[in-house]
């Protein structure tokens, strides 16, 4: 069985991984920069919350829809290869951009790409698991995902270093590494079928149990106060810190979370997903509240360090959650009626956010995100300790 594996994971979770290295490179060379780039053609801050709102929330049934489709036919990486697709082929028409209104319309598509793939491919790599291990595996994608996320933003900073304000380069260069995750997926990794599948008419929300359904209320409560990243870079642009240093801070952020992400993954596994899940809830209302309090550079950088710990604590321990709580036939739709939460979502959060920075202060959409965190965790300890169903036979 050993030699089906790489360093100990399965081929398909290994392959899943540098596929989204590989994308979440270029897709963070964009957005890590994004915020500047719109500021420099006449956005506002609403604008830049209500563009990331909106991409993200128009194409988020798609994420539902995908993988509940999925589960229909029995295949998940027919999804992966169009989602990734449309991001690969959308990236360089950013370089040809003048006006926000044509980002919102890139966004809105390079979503819909991101609406087909998610949720499939989770449920590809949940499928792929053959031990009750599913944090480290999770831990292990979002390490991958992260350390692209770390590349994207270093790349961002040389681009902007030797060429001050020359976004397009940025955009370009970013398309080559989406075309080389298209690749991965195309060549390596192999689609997974259910030894047992299920009939058609079988396949029901109503086979969801009750315990996943108050899961996603707590997404939805904490995913209120959740805005778009964005917002973050902008307030620290905002100390007076040179523009080509703020993808650093991004890249911050996403190196704490790589180094974190396995060891997290297995805690996990050995202690339980929900103590993890409250921890990073708590730890995001303290990021925030102190990104509301202070407009510190020395304050900032540490914030994005206890960023990436609450990233690293909360994103692979959900997914493994649903994995543990949801039967196998209905992977591919819970994972993406969670998916598609967290993107409905961010559209008010991001709108609420953004009004509150360009009408009352910058400081207002970071306290409201500490109380909504501090609201989720309340309900994240009555989910891990007074709500009580029957197990579930996965």
């Amino acid at each position: 069985m050993q030699k089906d594996k790489i360093f100990g994971l399965e081929k398909n979770v290994f392959y899943t991984g540098l596929t989204s290295f590989f994308t979440d490179t270029s897709t963070k060379m964009v957005y890590s920069v994004m915020p500047l780039f719109l500021l420099s053609i006449g956005a506002s801050k609403t604008t830049i919350s209500l563009i990331e709102g909106i991409a993200e929330s128009t194409a988020s049934l798609l994420k539902a829809l995908s993988g509940f489709w999925s589960d229909k036919i029995g295949k998940n990486k027919p999804f992966m290869i169009i989602g990734y697709g449309i991001t690969a082929v959308v990236t360089p028409f950013y370089a040809m951009v003048v006006t926000p209104f044509q980002v919102l319309y890139l966004r809105f598509f390079e979503r819909i790409g991101k609406g087909l793939r998610t949720a499939p491919r989770d449920s590809l790599i949940s499928g792929s698991i053959r031990n009750k291990d599913a944090g480290r595996n999770f831990g292990f994608h979002k390490a991958m995902d992260n350390s692209g996320a770390i590349l994207g933003p270093l790349l961002a900073f040389a681009l902007l270093y030797f060429f001050p304000l020359n976004y397009g380069y940025i955009f370009l260069l970013a398309t080559i590494p989406a075309i080389i995750g298209v690749i991965t997926i195309i060549v390596l990794i192999k689609e997974v079928h259910a030894e047992h599948p299920p009939e058609k008419s079988a396949l029901s929300l109503k086979h969801l149990p009750k315990r996943y359904w108050f899961f996603l209320a707590v997404i939805f409560i904490f995913s209120l106060g959740n805005s778009t990243d964005a917002l973050l870079l902008v307030k620290t642009s905002e100390t007076g810190i040179k523009s080509s240093y703020i993808p650093f801070f991004y890249m911050i952020f996403n190196l704490v979370a790589v180094f974190l992400a396995i060891p997290i993954g297995k805690l996990s596994d050995k202690i339980g997903r929900e103590k993890l899940i409250i921890l990073g809830f708590l730890t995001y209302a303290v990021v925030y509240f102190f990104f509301g309090k202070y407009k510190n550079i020395n304050v900032f950088l540490f914030l994005f360090v206890l960023y990436g710990f609450y990233s690293a604590l909360t994103d692979s321990s959900q997914k493994a959650m649903i994995s543990d709580i949801v039967s196998k036939d209905l992977k591919g739709t819970g994972y993406g009626l969670y998916h598609a939460v967290l993107g409905i979502t961010l559209l008010p959060a991001s709108l609420i956010a953004g009004i509150l920075y360009d009408k009352v202060n910058s400081d207002a959409p970071f306290y409201f995100g500490a109380v909504m965190a501090l609201l989720a965790t309340i309900l994240m300890i009555f989910f891990a300790f007074g709500f009580k169903t029957k197990k579930q036979t996965i």
